[in-house]
């Protein structure tokens, strides 16, 4: 038997995607007697375990000492997570990052465009391209009394003649 078969685990809807290498902010709440605080946990996402519960680990370095704090993706005192940045990354398990120190443990950003915005950017071409032109129609010539009428304007123009097509392209057409 399974917990998740025992309760209903929801995952926290105040948790973003995340990822290896993404600097996040986790406020976490906090007893302390009868009060309760929410308190600040900024730091790397080293890995992430899915499961029925699932997990992601987040090391953070103050004072040179390093510190490794492990949440439950469904766990109620998680008061919400922010991505801060998006690190680029090859692993999916970043543990080389602990002995590594100051500019050595830093992750390069990786750029990313965001859903909301992809989605404006799509939009905005979308109307662009899909927009209805509107027909240009040349001004009907209004005759005037300087204008008179000449013998050529009055003639019916000559039948075009009809375009051959060239070699090449008549095999092309009856293939």
């Amino acid at each position: 038997m399974d917990i998740a078969t025992l309760v209903d685990l929801k995952r926290n809807p105040k948790i973003p995607k995340l990822a290896p290498g993404d600097t996040v902010k986790v406020y976490v709440k906090v007893v302390e007697g009868e009060r309760e605080r929410v308190q600040l946990f900024q730091g790397v996402v080293l890995k992430i375990e899915n499961g029925t519960t699932g997990n992601f680990t987040v090391r953070r370095v103050a004072y040179s000492t390093g510190t490794e704090r492990t949440f439950p993706f469904n766990s109620p005192l998680v008061d919400r997570v922010e991505v801060v940045r998006h690190g680029k990354v090859r692993r999916a398990k970043l543990f080389y990052l602990r002995g590594l120190t100051t500019k050595k443990a830093r992750l390069k950003e990786k750029r990313v465009i965001l859903k909301p915005e992809a989605e404006a950017v799509e939009a905005a071409t979308a109307e662009t391209v899909t927009a209805p032109v509107a027909a240009v129609t040349e001004p009907a010539a209004v005759p005037t009394a300087e204008a008179a009428p000449t013998a050529q304007a009055a003639a019916p123009e000559a039948p075009k003649a009809e375009q051959t097509t060239s070699a090449p392209e008549s095999e092309a057409k009856s293939q």
